[in-house]
């Protein structure tokens, strides 16, 4: 379980990596069971996304912004 919460990007490509795999090494397979299974890989990738997003926020708080990070932002707004 620690493995998955540090590491939930490498993990996700690699669980998307092996369903590619499956999918074109298995034509057999009926296509709705392969849109269901891209539309929960779709949801799946928000989620790890979310999560990175939660760990760089974390990593972030507390930390100065040196001008080139203050001027990219100031400009982004």
């Amino acid at each position: 379980m620690t493995f998955i919460k540090t590491h939930p990007a490498r993990l996700y490509a690699v669980v998307v990596a092996a369903l590619a795999l499956v999918a074109h090494y298995v034509p057999e397979l009926p296509s709705a069971l392969v849109l269901g299974l891209v539309a929960a890989v779709l949801g799946t990738g928000e989620a790890v996304q979310r999560a990175e997003d939660a760990k760089t926020a974390t990593a972030r708080e507390g930390v100065p912004l040196d001008e080139h990070q203050d001027h990219a932002e100031g400009a982004a707004e």
